[in-house]
C-alpha cells in the first residue's frame, strides 16, 4: 500500500481523539496502533476511564497530549479548539455508543465506532439519519472486512466469477468461554450484562461480525432468518451459542454457527460462498490465503500479494508476497480508508471508490437489525423473521 498523495495537500496528519480503550484494554491498543500504522493520524486526545482522575493519569502514561475526564468534556472542549481533532474513535461499552456518537455528529467530528453500533434498532436508524444529514463520515469497526483476501473475495463475487450466489456459510467458533470465568462469578464483566452489552452476548460480540462478513463479501443481505440462541455452559446467564439459518431474495440459503464456548477452539472465523460456477473459502486463522473452487478448473489457492489479484486486494496489501499481514493491519486498512475519504473531502479532491469499502453507518445499522431479528426469532422458537 502506498500513501494517498492528497495527504500532502492537507499539510498535516489527521488528529484522532479516542474514547475508551485505556491501558490494559485489548481493543484500545489495537485501535491506537492501527490508526498510526500508515502514518495518517496522530492520537492527540483521549478519555480512558469513567473515573476522571484515572483517565487523566492514563493519558499521561500513554503520552497522549490532551487527556479528558469524560467523553462529553472532550467533545465540547475539542469543538472549540482551532487544532481540534478530526476523528473520534468510540470503543466504550455498547450502551454508551449512541449518546457519544450523537454528540460527536452534532459538533462535526468524523467517527470510528466499535461494533455493535448501538443496542437498539431505533438508536441505530437515528444515527444513520443524523450522519446522512451531515458532512460526517462514520466507519463501524468490522475489522475482518479489512483483510486483503476478504476484499479479493468480494471482488471475485462482484465480478461474477462465482456466478449466481446460491449458498453462504459463516462460522465463528471460539473457546475462551468454555468454562465460567471469574469475572462472571464476580459480576464484573460488562459484556455479560444485557443492560450494557445488549440483548445477546453472542450476537453483539461476534455474531454481528459473521453477519457483516457474509454480507460484505456477497453483497447480499438476508431477507429473513431463523435463530436458535442459548447458553450451553451450566451456570452462565448470557448467551454463548447461536445457530442461524438465512434466506435471500434470490433463493440463496445461508447458515451461521457461532459460539464462544467450544472447548479447545481458538478463533475459528470461517467463510464459505458457493455460486453457480464455483466457490471460495477464507479462514481468518490463515488470513493471507483464499481458496477458490471452480466447476471445470482445478482448485487454486490465491496468496496475498500474489499475481493476478484484483485492485481491491492489492491496495490494502502493504508488503510483498510471503510476508504475513494480520489483525492489526486489517484494522489499519479501515482507518486508512476512512482517512482517504476525509482527506478527499477536506481538499475537494476525488476519492478512490475502493476507499468506500470501509463499513458504513448503514452497515452498522444492518447489524443491529440482524440482532433484533435473531432475538425475536428465538423468542418464538425459531420462527422465520423478516429483516426488512
Amino acid at each position: 500500500m502506498t500513501a494517498n498523495p492528497v495527504i500532502d495537500a492537507l499539510g498535516r496528519k489527521l488528529r484522532l481523539g479516542v474514547i475508551g480503550g485505556g491501558p490494559g484494554s485489548f481493543i484500545g491498543i489495537v485501535h491506537r496502533g492501527a490508526a498510526v500504522l500508515e502514518e495518517y493520524y496522530d492520537v492527540v486526545a483521549g478519555v480512558f476511564s469513567s473515573n476522571p482522575v484515572r483517565s487523566l493519569n492514563s493519558a499521561t502514561k500513554l503520552g497522549i497530549e490532551r487527556g479528558y475526564g469524560s467523553a462529553e468534556e472532550m467533545i465540547l472542549a475539542e469543538a472549540n479548539r482551532e487544532d481540534r481533532v478530526d476523528v473520534i474513535a468510540i470503543m466504550t461499552p455498547n450502551n454508551s455508543h449512541y449518546a457519544i456518537a450523537c454528540l460527536a455528529i452534532k459538533h462535526g467530528f468524523h467517527i470510528m465506532c466499535e461494533k455493535p453500533l448501538t443496542n437498539s434498532v431505533d438508536e441505530a436508524m437515528d444515527l444513520v439519519q443524523k450522519v446522512n444529514k451531515s458532512d460526517v463520515e462514520c466507519c463501524v469497526a468490522y475489522a475482518y472486512s479489512g483483510y486483503p483476501m476478504v476484499r479479493e473475495a468480494k471482488a471475485i463475487v462482484a465480478a461474477g466469477e462465482l456466478g449466481d450466489i446460491r449458498m453462504v456459510q459463516c462460522d465463528y467458533v471460539q473457546g475462551h468461554l468454555a468454562e465460567l470465568t471469574e469475572s462472571e462469578r464476580q459480576g464484573s464483566n460488562w459484556h455479560m450484562d444485557p443492560d450494557i452489552a445488549g440483548p445477546s452476548l453472542i450476537l453483539g460480540d461476534i455474531g454481528t461480525h459473521c453477519y457483516h462478513l457474509a454480507s460484505f463479501v456477497t453483497g447480499m443481505v438476508p431477507n429473513e432468518l431463523s435463530a436458535d440462541i442459548t447458553t450451553v455452559v451450566p451456570g452462565r446467564e448470557s448467551d454463548d451459542y447461536t445457530g442461524i439459518l438465512t434466506r435471500y431474495k434470490n433463493n440463496a440459503r445461508g447458515s451461521f454457527f457461532i459460539t464462544q464456548a467450544a472447548a479447545g477452539a481458538d478463533h475459528g472465523l470461517y467463510l464459505r460462498v458457493y455460486g453457480s460456477k464455483g466457490g471460495l473459502e477464507w479462514h481468518q486463522e490463515q488470513p493471507n490465503q483464499l481458496l477458490v473452487r471452480s466447476l471445470d478448473q482445478p482448485n487454486k489457492v490465491l496468496q496475498k500479494g500474489g499475481v493476478g489479484l484484483h485492485k481491491a486486494a492489492n491496495r490494502v496489501s502493504r508488503i510483498a508476497i510471503g510476508h504475513p499481514e494480520g489483525y492489526r493491519e486489517a484494522f489499519a486498512n479501515l482507518y486508512t480508508d476512512l482517512a482517504e475519504v476525509i482527506i478527499a473531502q477536506k481538499t475537494n479532491t476525488k476519492e478512490d471508490p475502493l476507499a468506500r469499502y470501509f463499513p458504513s453507518i448503514e452497515e452498522g445499522a444492518e447489524g443491529i437489525k440482524f440482532v433484533q431479528a435473531a432475538v425475536t426469532s428465538n423468542e418464538h422458537n425459531g420462527r422465520w423473521v423478516s429483516l426488512s
